[in-house]
């Protein structure tokens, strides 16, 4: 009988307390599917980002075991472009392809250890500059929630640490435990937009109209062609003011954001219907199957029917067939977190 994924949280100094506790409340509501542990670098106790410090159960020898390690995020006040001694041998312990996690500022941890050189990797949008800065042989995409780029994933501020554990069970579970586990969680199973919405910007003046309205509207008739000038007019603005609003809210363009929104739909559908291709895709309002295709792997590298077998919920049969593979031309979006 294989026994539970273990998840190792690794506590440093300056640790977020709120970010301490995302791997064990998500992982811990998956109905028993993992284990989650957490050591610091020396076994002893750890003075937390706050006015408290932390005693831990174990010491840095469980990192041994683990299956996934998880770094959460460190005050910036402790964030070192060199790691400490004991830092440096605790993460040492960490089996070759053992799945590493960081949550924001933890990513400097990774980076410091060369675990992310050459590779694709993500922070919170305020440090973008300073991370550049410190390490620019890693491949920082600063617009992004969380980067899966196999077994090192890295999410951006605390919160994305939720999305990116919701992913991680998503990816070893499928998705009708991960959306479970959201909803025990409180929380929404997937969010789109990346950190873009997140960045500081001017507040719209008290009297201006949202386009909070128009954006339901659009969820409710996603198989409808929804143009820009169809959007603006339910929204009772110019094509540019419209344009404008709806970036200053959601950090992307309508078009970008409606491809975004009939993807999630369309992952829904692949999850939990056995529609054919064809048909989901004219349900979510792509134009056929093939756009369905190119959009997707566009988004997340893989084919509709790949995804479909990969998240859909254990024992439950698909009358789906084969598809052709993703139009060929198709590039992957930034904004995309997909392995």
């Amino acid at each position: 009988m294989r026994r539970t994924h273990r998840v190792v949280v690794l506590a440093l100094e300056g640790v977020y307390p709120f970010e301490l506790g995302i791997p064990g409340r998500v992982f811990g509501a998956a109905d028993g599917h993992y284990e989650v542990l957490t050591c610091s670098a020396d076994g002893r106790p750890v003075r937390c980002g706050a006015d408290f410090s932390i005693t831990v159960e174990h010491g840095p020898g469980i990192l041994r075991t683990a299956d996934t390690v998880v770094v959460p995020s460190i005050a910036p006040d402790h964030v070192r472009t060199e790691l400490p001694g004991a830092v440096t041998a605790a993460l040492a312990m960490i089996r070759p392809g053992t799945r590493i996690v960081s949550i924001c500022t933890g990513a400097y941890v990774l980076a410091a250890a060369g675990l992310l050189d050459g590779r694709p990797a993500t922070t919170h949008w305020q440090l973008t500059d300073d991370f550049r800065r410190c390490f620019p042989q890693v491949r920082l995409t600063p617009d992004v929630l969380f980067v899966d780029d196999g077994d090192v994933l890295t999410s951006s501020g605390a919160a994305s640490g939720i999305d990116v554990c919701l992913h991680v069970v998503r990816a070893d579970h499928g998705g009708a435990l991960a959306n479970h586990v959201a909803r025990k969680c409180v929380v929404p199973p997937f969010r789109d937009g990346g950190q873009a919405q997140y960045v500081e910007q001017p507040v719209p003046a008290p009297t201006a109209t949202g386009t909070a309205a128009t954006q339901q509207w659009a969820l409710e008739h996603l198989d409808e062609p929804l143009t820009l000038t169809r959007l603006a007019r339910h929204a009772g603005m110019s094509l540019r003011t419209f344009n404008r609003r709806f970036r200053d809210e959601t950090g992307l363009s309508p078009g970008r954001w409606l491809i975004q929104q009939r993807l999630l739909r369309a992952r829904q559908l692949l999850e939990t219907s056995d529609l054919p291709v064809d048909l989901v895709a004219g349900q979510v309002g792509f134009a056929g199957g093939a756009s369905l295709r190119q959009h997707l792997h566009a988004a997340i590298g893989v084919s509709p029917q790949v995804y479909r077998r990969t998240f859909r919920a254990p024992g439950r049969a698909t009358g789906a067939g084969p598809e052709p593979g993703p139009a060929a031309g198709a590039e992957p979006e930034p904004v995309a977190a997909g392995r």
